[in-house]
């Protein structure tokens, strides 16, 4: 659930199952509820509603299958979703994109049930109204939302130990950015890693939102060395945010970097990538070192899933025997915020301790854009082709009609170009056939004027023959 969360997909255990058919012998970890949820758990007899719950409609995005960036599309859903004791109803102002959206969008994240389902981990808005038993939020209050999924609309419901109170000062859009990138750095950091001063640490795509917050909190302990990989035109972004030495990916290989400013290699490595690079993260860590793996990026290639990438991935799958471990003194941990959703204490005390932190100045998010709820399939582009600096967001705010004309504009364009390139190959197509067609024609004339040759050759030599 991180934000370069990339989790393989698994088929669901028994257990999860289970969780997911009785949501109410665990409220406290209930994801947001969508439309469908709310209908399949509400009994014929009391679908019944009052005229003003009828009318109540709302936007929301929805993933309406696997595959490309228009498989999430925005619905107009009806009906006030219900209340609940322990549950407040918030109207969304902002949402936050990320990267296990993108897996989920093309099925490889395991914490998301199947389509249709409204996707979204956090969010930020306004309390609109309380449920019985909430004694500690009331309307009107700032909050932020953290959910499995089910947060990217208009209007959520949400138990109330999910949320959190925005602090003064702190923008809807910072509010929306901030649960999963900054509890997954600093549980991997602090809980999993127990960074210490003078330690160095190599964090994999440092400009995303996982890796700014896990750069922001590596600077609140003394003497920390920062490694932090990212493509050439974000390095000076990186040293803005406490990179101490940025590292180009794409040209050069990270572990003969680290190597020669860190020869015995790094005291924790955080890894989203999977593959080869969790072996290559393994080997580099010191003697007491730390490898924290929490995703498998490496397995978004394309718009659509790509079955070479994911068995790649799985083929260069870090396993490790215990004696190498013991051998090593090193350790390997793993995590993911979306299995923890159970956790609420846990989760609450990690909030507190980063909103302190956020309220005395020693982190900030960084918004790279805000995008709104029609442009989903664009921001989602900017994030899987890694353009992204800090975290994308989206808002709920409708979209002008001036702007509504030029994204239709743009539609409209990619309509025709698709058309075009399609017109494109298969003219191309066409060609190559006829071009296939004509070698064809050529070798079956070949072949005619081959059988012609010898049927001369045959009657020059019949009269030879009858001279003889």
């Amino acid at each position: 659930m991180s934000g370069e969360d990339a989790a393989p997909a698994q088929e669901q255990n028994a257990v999860d199952q289970k969780q997911e058919t009785k949501p109410a012998e665990e409220p406290k970890s209930e994801p947001a509820k969508t439309e469908a949820a709310e209908a399949a758990a509400t009994p014929a007899a009391a679908t019944e509603k009052a005229p003003e719950e009828e009318a109540f409609t709302y936007r929301a995005l929805v993933l309406t299958g696997y595959g490309g960036y228009d498989k999430v599309k925005l619905q107009v859903k009806k009906g006030k979703p219900a209340l609940k004791a322990g549950e407040v109803q918030v109207r969304v102002k902002t949402c936050g994109l990320n990267f296990a959206d993108l897996m989920a969008r093309q099925g490889l994240y395991d914490r998301m049930p199947s389509p249709p389902v409204t996707p979204g981990m956090e969010c930020a808005g306004v309390v609109e109204a309380v449920g019985e038993e909430v004694t500690d939020r009331k309307v009107g209050d700032r909050v932020m939302v953290l959910s499995r999924f089910g947060l990217w609309q208009e209007v959520v419901v949400s138990p109330v130990n999910h949320t959190f109170l925005i602090p003064d000062g702190m923008s809807f859009e910072e509010a929306a950015a901030f649960p999963v990138n900054y509890i997954t750095a600093y549980m991997m950091l602090f809980d999993f890693g127990h960074l210490r001063p003078n330690q160095n640490v190599l964090i994999h795509a440092a400009a995303g939102g996982v890796g700014t917050a896990a750069t922001q909190l590596c600077k609140t302990v003394n003497d920390v060395t920062v490694f932090g990989t990212a493509s050439a035109a974000k390095h000076e972004a990186l040293t803005e945010s406490g990179v101490t030495h940025p590292i180009d990916y794409r040209s050069k290989d990270y572990v003969e970097e680290v190597r020669k400013i860190s020869p015995k290699g790094c005291d924790i490595v955080l890894d989203p990538l999977g593959g080869s690079d969790t072996h290559k993260g393994y080997n580099l860590l010191k003697p007491m070192g730390k490898l924290i793996t929490y995703g498998a990026a490496n397995m978004l290639a394309g718009q659509k899933k790509n079955l070479i990438a994911v068995a790649k991935n799985w083929y260069h799958q870090f396993s490790i025997h215990t004696l190498s471990l013991i051998q090593g003194n090193k350790s390997v941990c793993g995590y993911h915020l979306g299995y923890l959703d159970g956790e609420t204490e846990l989760i609450t005390q990690t909030m507190n301790t980063l909103l302190d932190l956020y309220k005395q100045g020693k982190v900030k998010p960084r918004i790279d854009s805000t995008w709104h709820l029609e442009q989903v399939g664009d921001a989602m582009r900017k994030m899987q082709e890694r353009n992204n600096v800090g975290k994308i967001i989206l808002t709920t705010e409708p979209m002008p009609e001036e702007e509504k004309k030029e994204e239709t504009k743009k539609e409209d364009k990619k309509e025709d170009k698709k058309k075009e390139d399609k017109k494109k190959d298969d003219k191309k197509k066409d060609d190559a056939k006829k071009k296939e067609e004509k070698k064809e024609e050529k070798k079956e004339e070949k072949k005619e004027e081959k059988k012609e040759e010898k049927k001369e050759e045959k009657k020059e030599e019949e009269p030879k023959k009858e001279e003889k």
